[in-house]
């Protein structure tokens, strides 16, 4: 039977640099839990970290890869760190991610993604609003996210970030990023919610034909990890004598993606670390959950349909 191990699986990234395939989500992992948790998946041998302005926690998150790589001599060129570009920072990339050097204590980051493609004026809280309380969105003909990854380029240049990339875009907006005539640096990697639920099939095979590597949030399906508890991948752990997390992470390893778990947990940070090899016909079987469950669990109210066909958003009055 495939043996239980830790994952040191990477891929290519299109300016050439390598990204480890399980890395750890910080999200909701504020303060002295962030800290810890990022300590620990470290010493436990992550060297990916995934982190974001909106999370509130850079200072923390950037705090334990300094200390331990004080602690432990491991350089900062083996840790992979990743931040993203909060909406209502988009007209001065160069600005923000200053910012979350500082925050973070770093000298660079190894990628930066815009968070979500829309923007949002700057200045009045995290997220803005309208009178009736829904969304403040900028109009789309007035500063849009092909604005915003344009002047992202500008990060590379200025060594403020290795690489560059995108978050929560379907295939058209995608494709208006790479048909985009000021646009010469295509995006590293797009970070979307993916588990079986919501396995992305097309989105994948479109990213891998075109060099952008896909991670995925939420693989264990968001708050609860419900896909723990789907039976299927509960069988399946207990054939490989493995937990369903396991299965779930090691199903996204195969697939060819970025795996991004997000536990405050020790003995979870550890275990999210482990993969098997799954068969063939434990791959269909995984594959196969969508037909019975297929959801998105990460759809925040907007006031537009982010997800939409269509490269462009509704107009936003």
């Amino acid at each position: 039977m495939t043996t239980l191990h830790s994952s040191t699986e990477t891929l290519k990234l299109n300016n050439g640099a390598t990204i480890p395939q399980v890395g750890l989500g910080t999200w909701r992992s504020p303060d002295d839990e962030g800290y810890n948790a990022v300590k620990s998946a470290l010493k436990d041998g992550y060297r990916h970290i995934d982190t974001a302005k909106a999370y509130g926690n850079e200072e923390v998150v950037g705090r334990a890869v300094r200390d331990f790589i004080k602690e432990s001599g491991v350089p900062r060129s083996e840790i992979f760190v990743t931040t993203k570009l909060w909406c209502t920072d988009f007209k001065d990339p160069v600005k923000a991610v200053k910012g979350s050097l500082v925050r973070l204590g770093l000298d660079y980051v190894d990628l930066l993604l815009m968070h979500w493609p829309l923007p949002m004026p700057e200045g009045e809280g995290k997220f803005p609003t309208n009178p009736d309380g829904s969304r403040k969105l900028i109009k789309f003909d007035e500063w849009n996210y092909l604005d915003t990854y344009r002047a992202m380029q500008k990060l590379v240049e200025l060594k403020l970030t290795k690489a560059i990339g995108i978050s929560n875009f379907n295939i058209p907006k995608i494709e208006a990023v790479l048909n985009d005539k000021d646009i010469h640096i295509a995006p590293a990697a797009l970070q979307v919610e993916l588990h079986p639920y919501l396995p992305q099939d097309e989105l994948l095979a479109y990213c891998k034909k075109h060099g952008i590597v896909v991670e995925a949030y939420s693989p264990l399906g968001s708050a609860g990890a419900p896909l723990l508890k789907e039976k299927v991948l509960v069988d399946i752990a207990e054939k490989y004598g493995a937990t369903p997390a396991t299965i779930a992470v090691s199903w996204g390893v195969q697939r060819g993606s970025v795996i991004l778990p997000k536990s405050v947990n020790p003995q979870r940070i550890a275990a999210n670390l482990k993969i098997v090899t799954l068969s063939e016909e434990d791959m269909d079987a995984v594959n196969s959950i969508q037909k019975t469950t297929h959801k998105r669990l990460i759809d925040p109210d907007w006031g537009v349909n982010v997800f939409d066909t269509d490269y462009k958003f509704q107009k936003v009055e």
